[in-house]
């Protein structure tokens, strides 16, 4: 059920080139147990928000368009017109958004670089995704409960 979750909430999602603000580099310092690092997680802030901050445990709205490395677009929230809301820190999304949706706040813009093993690995959750996938997610946090 999870991994239909997932590869549903990823199924849909597209970059989209930012101007609103100078992005701010950061990356991930949590540690993972075994393999590769979190810290190949990029997080780039395109807008600071001033909201209520996303921290796990909590529930988490968000607008997202997802794109492989070649600009290729495989899901977005936005060309549905419905927001994605999943429990932050539950693993009801890849690793890479639990890691990386967390500390935003709310009208805040980030772009996400999430390497395979924080997404979905050597597995393919459908034909838009391949194997081995680097995804690129821009995700604005709308609201946390």
């Amino acid at each position: 059920m999870v991994v239909l979750s997932v590869g549903a909430f990823f199924y849909f999602y597209r970059l989209q080139p930012a101007n609103e603000a100078t992005p701010l580099r950061q990356e991930a310092t949590e540690g993972q147990a075994g393999g590769d690092s979190v810290q190949d997680l990029v997080k780039e802030d395109l807008v600071v928000g001033t909201g209520t901050e996303a921290i796990p445990g909590k529930k988490v709205t968000v607008h997202y368009t997802g794109t492989l490395t070649s600009g290729e677009k495989f899901d977005s929230s936005l060309d549905r017109g419905q927001p994605f809301t999943f429990n932050l820190g539950s693993g009801q999304v890849i690793q890479g958004w639990d890691i990386g949706v967390a500390g935003m706040k709310v009208g805040g813009k980030r772009k996400l670089t999430i390497p395979p093993h924080l997404g979905y690995g050597e597995r393919s959750p459908g034909a838009a995704i391949p194997p081995n996938a680097t995804l690129l997610f821009e995700v604005e946090l709308l609201k946390v409960e």
